[in-house]
């Protein structure tokens, strides 16, 4: 599974990165934007989605709440989304078919490892989102991470990993597209190849604020 990411970009590389999609009214979304060591599930998370044929920079939460669901506290909030059954899972389907996202990322985390690029740079994690409309018309825009398989680095960790979009295909993931382009975006979900990654092994830091934060060991 994927249960905890961090996206640790500084804001003018973000922004750089995120050029090709920004609008005018998007910049908001970054203007308070802060990078984070520690993201976890059901806080707020930077997310791209294609939406009426135009892409939009948006804060989600990290816990998918089904636009169906009648009552939204006791509805369950998966994080992940397995991708050999995305397309028949109740919850998944629909988003599957209409809502893809990417959700920007330095790392994540595995049993106290960190799995980064080994050049360092942002990559993306493939998710689905979500919209739900309560009866007084207030929305809420949700998320989960998709899984696959683990590659040989992560497998000594865990038997899930995220999945990760492949550079330059990050256009052609948000396209809704119909039931041939889904099965041609199927090898997207297979796990990336492991040697443009690095395991680091991870330490508790010492802090009297937070004493879930992470460091790495030397």
């Amino acid at each position: 599974m994927c249960g905890r990411y961090c996206l640790e970009t500084p804001r003018a590389e973000l922004q750089r990165v995120l050029n090709s999609w920004l609008r005018p009214d998007d910049s908001a979304w970054l203007a308070h934007y802060a990078p984070r060591d520690l993201i976890r599930p059901q806080e707020p998370v930077l997310a791209v989605r294609r939406e009426h044929g135009e892409d939009h920079l948006s804060h989600m939460l990290w816990g998918l709440l089904p636009g169906w669901v009648k009552d939204p506290l006791q509805a369950p909030r998966p994080i992940n989304a397995r991708a050999e059954t995305i397309a028949e899972k109740t919850s998944f389907r629909g988003p599957w078919r209409h809502h893809r996202c990417l959700l920007p990322s330095t790392g994540f985390f595995e049993k106290g490892h960190l799995i980064r690029r080994k050049d360092r740079q942002l990559f993306w994690l493939a998710g689905i989102w979500d919209r739900w409309i309560g009866p007084d018309g207030s929305e809420v825009e949700t998320c989960c991470v998709i899984t696959t398989r683990p590659n040989s680095m992560v497998k000594p960790l865990h038997d899930r990993m995220p999945v990760i979009i492949p550079d330059g295909l990050e256009s052609i993931w948000l396209e809704p597209g119909d039931g041939a382009h889904r099965r041609a975006l199927e090898p997207m979900l297979t796990p990336s190849p492991p040697d443009p990654w690095e395991c680091r092994t991870l330490k508790p830091a010492s802090s009297k604020h937070n004493h879930q934060q992470l460091s790495l060991l030397d």
